[in-house]
């Protein structure tokens, strides 16, 4: 049984056809397509290297000059995230010699009580930085430590994980706070905890029953009341006004309740993420080449706000969540709607991989893409490459060439 599912995986690699589910499914991006990416994105990504400061994290290029942060910012993981998938993807030594490197200005994050993003910042890098080596006396305390300091920001009354600390909010939660639950569920099965198992569980519960609306867009922040549990604000932070639905939102619930079908195998998880896949596809808003603008509900815009002008700028962010999460829930759906979900992951890689996306080498600061939006009604990061961009990219990348490789699409650090 085993020789038969390893001849079927080569004649898979061999012709360009995956297994989903069981099914096969044509492939119609190129191993070649596939790995030229890669290897741009590798060359592309040096040029950031040797830019960045030691003890620095590249946070965007802005006004043709390097912005860096600290590690406590939210995105600090991804830069190493990134480094760790083109490693993966192209063996490059100089890459994996970069990241080492990088690390040890990071760890001390795993004590960082004060933020929900700790998911963002340890899960990204060490636990990429685990999978790939298996040095768990090198990464594994950090994780098992930063898993701790990310539960202890978990309420019973709401229920959730909360996001920020800082007023005029009471008990925000963000859609955001989704993407860091991989995080609890796979430090759950390294360590036999299953405290954080559970409680991402229940933080995708209540996430799911308050911060959709009747269309399965999402709210972007839920502010909640700490002594009794229940809603009392429904707000956007990031997004065109409180009742749109912000691009790279409905990317994190996307990717979000796919990667919790996964780690949880519950339905009503898939469910979700199927109903959200549909109002992303299906909005009528959303361009052909499937680069969202950075709000679905722009066009609502009123004409004297400051947004206005800039109402038609994509988000490439949101496109690189859409593009990996789509690939992931290909493998738990049949026939079309599996079919449906590849194929407008492929359409995505092959735009954002062209140069009205993709950087040349040597321009953009050394990022990959272009054209990201941070948070627009703040003017902040407008236009401009984000480093979470990057990230979802390359993990897209790397995902398919799996899929070409006939490897399974999901490697999990925990074993």
């Amino acid at each position: 049984m085993k020789l038969k599912r390893q001849i079927i995986m080569v004649l898979c690699s061999v012709l360009g056809i995956c297994t989903v589910q069981g099914q096969s499914r044509d492939l119609k991006l190129s191993k070649e397509f596939i790995q030229q990416n890669l290897n741009d994105a590798a060359l592309q990504i040096k040029v950031l290297a040797n830019a960045t400061p030691n003890g620095k994290f590249p946070k965007t290029f802005e006004n043709n000059k390097e912005i860096f942060s600290s590690s406590s910012w939210w995105c600090s993981g991804f830069y190493p995230g990134t480094l760790w998938y083109l490693y993966e993807g192209t063996q490059d030594q100089e890459l994996l010699k970069n990241v080492e490197e990088k690390l040890p200005n990071l760890e001390k994050e795993k004590y960082n009580k004060g933020t929900h993003d700790l998911g963002f910042m340890l899960f990204c890098s060490f636990g990429n930085g685990l999978r790939l080596t298996g040095d768990s006396a090198k990464y594994k305390d950090v994780l098992v430590t930063g898993a701790a300091s990310l539960a202890s920001r978990f309420n019973e009354r709401t229920k959730t994980i909360r996001s920020w600390d800082h007023k005029p909010w009471h008990y925000p939660v963000i859609i955001d706070n989704m993407m860091n639950l991989e995080f609890l569920t796979q430090v759950s099965k390294m360590t036999g905890n299953k405290k954080y198992y559970d409680l991402a569980i229940k933080h995708a519960e209540t996430t799911l029953k308050n911060h959709f609306r009747k269309d399965y867009s999402s709210y972007h922040v839920i502010d909640y009341d700490v002594n009794s549990g229940k809603v009392i604000g429904k707000k956007t932070h990031q997004g065109a006004y409180d009742e749109s639905a912000w691009s790279r939102g409905q990317g994190w619930a996307l990717y979000g309740y796919t990667m919790m079908y996964r780690e949880t195998n519950k339905k009503e998880f898939l469910n979700q993420a199927r109903h959200i896949a549909k109002y992303i596809l299906n909005h009528p808003n959303m361009p052909q080449d499937l680069i969202p603008y950075w709000d679905f509900d722009k066009d609502k815009i009123d004409q004297s706000s400051k947004m206005y002008a800039k109402k038609d700028l994509r988000d490439v962010s949101a496109a690189t969540l859409y593009a990996s999460a789509l690939l992931e829930l290909a493998q738990y759906t049949k026939g079309k709607e599996s079919a449906l979900y590849l194929s407008n992951a492929e359409t995505m890689l092959t735009n954002l991989s062209k140069e009205s996306y993709k950087a040349v080498y040597g321009t953009n600061g050394g990022y990959l893409l272009k054209h990201s939006v941070g948070a627009l009604p703040l003017n902040s990061e407008i236009d401009v490459p984000l480093t979470y961009a990057d990230y979802y990219y390359v993990e897209a990348l790397v995902r398919y060439k799996r899929l070409l490789d006939g490897e399974p699409m999901i490697k999990e650090i925990a074993k």
